[in-house]
């Protein structure tokens, strides 16, 4: 049905007189009248009966005024519904411990009358998907891992390098370390069992492992999304031989018994990167508060002493 028709039929029906509908509409007398003459024919009935005094609704006029009056508000709504700002600012932040969670937080304090959907979407190939659908807005992850260069429509920025963090338990030989360099680290049994071949952070982690000669075991089962898993907490607290890497700003919380140890790693320190992603042509304005947001309290990239790979794009 013709919205441009039922909405001329709603102004003339409020005047009384086709001449003053043209004038509200900003549209000739004529094209008022074809504009009737089309919605009668297209609904089988005549809603208007011309008088002398302009034009009356029929009975069948009556009858359909207040449905031609629900159907503006619906399509009204429906354009509301999908301008820009109008709707939740969609991010992706891969998994709810993680750094880029944090960022969100963050914003959300900086920002509290922007409203957020935050999701958790596992691989990039679907982050991707969903960016380019306009399922999300943005997400974070770790670009480009070689051979999977990003969409031309898409667009990154890198947000944060996120130095890596060893995690012992009590009786770990390193639990008393305040700093641990990279080299010392080799022939220690790192247990990761998030590490899901296919994934951006398993590329991280084999260049870790073929940089500096490290051992990585990924072995036993991923218990879920967040690295900080009690399955991985338990583990790593009542095995002496085991430790595991951990973002420096993963959240954790284990029991006080656990005496878990988180320590640096140095010489150099091994950043995780973290990008933001988004379709260029999105015109959400929280998109636009968020790089903003992110751009000032980003960290510097690629800072002395820290190591990356080196297929991270720079910015």
């Amino acid at each position: 049905m013709d919205l441009d028709a039922v909405r001329t039929f709603v102004a003339a029906a409020d005047a009384g007189q086709f001449q003053e509908a043209a004038a509200e509409l900003a549209v000739t007398q004529q094209a008022v009248s074809k504009r009737i003459a089309a919605l009668e024919r297209n609904l089988g009935v005549r809603l208007f009966t011309r008088t002398a005094r302009g034009a009356e609704l029929t009975i069948d006029g009556q009858a359909f005024l207040p449905h031609a009056r629900e159907l503006l508000r619906v399509a009204e709504r429906a354009v509301a519904s999908v301008l820009p700002g109008s709707r939740p600012l969609r991010v992706d932040v891969i998994a709810s411990r993680t750094a880029a969670s944090a960022l969100m937080r963050g914003f959300h304090r900086a920002h509290p009358e922007i409203e957020l959907d935050v999701v958790m979407l596992f691989d990039i190939e679907t982050a991707l998907a969903a960016i380019g659908s306009g399922a999300i807005d943005a997400s974070f992850r770790a670009v480009a891992v070689p051979g999977r260069p990003l969409p031309e429509d898409i667009q990154s920025v890198r947000v944060l390098d996120e130095p890596l963090q060893l995690l012992t338990g009590p009786a770990h030989a390193l639990a008393g370390a305040r700093s641990v360099t990279v080299a010392r680290l080799a022939g220690q049994r790192i247990w990761m069992p998030g590490i899901v071949p296919g994934t951006e952070w398993a590329a991280y982690y084999d260049d870790l492992v073929a940089e500096f000669g490290l051992t990585i075991e990924a072995t036993g089962p991923n218990f879920g999304p967040n690295f900080g898993s009690d399955a991985l907490l338990d583990t790593i607290a009542d095995t002496p031989a085991l430790a595991t890497f951990m973002g420096e700003q993963t959240r954790l919380v284990w029991p006080a018994d656990h005496g878990l140890r988180r320590i640096p790693v140095t010489d150099p320190t091994p950043v995780y990167p973290h990008s933001l992603l988004w379709r260029r042509d999105n015109p959400h304005p929280g998109l636009a508060t968020l790089r903003a947001h992110l751009a000032a309290v980003a960290a510097g990239h690629d800072a002395a002493g820290t190591w990356a790979p080196g297929w991270v794009i720079p910015s």
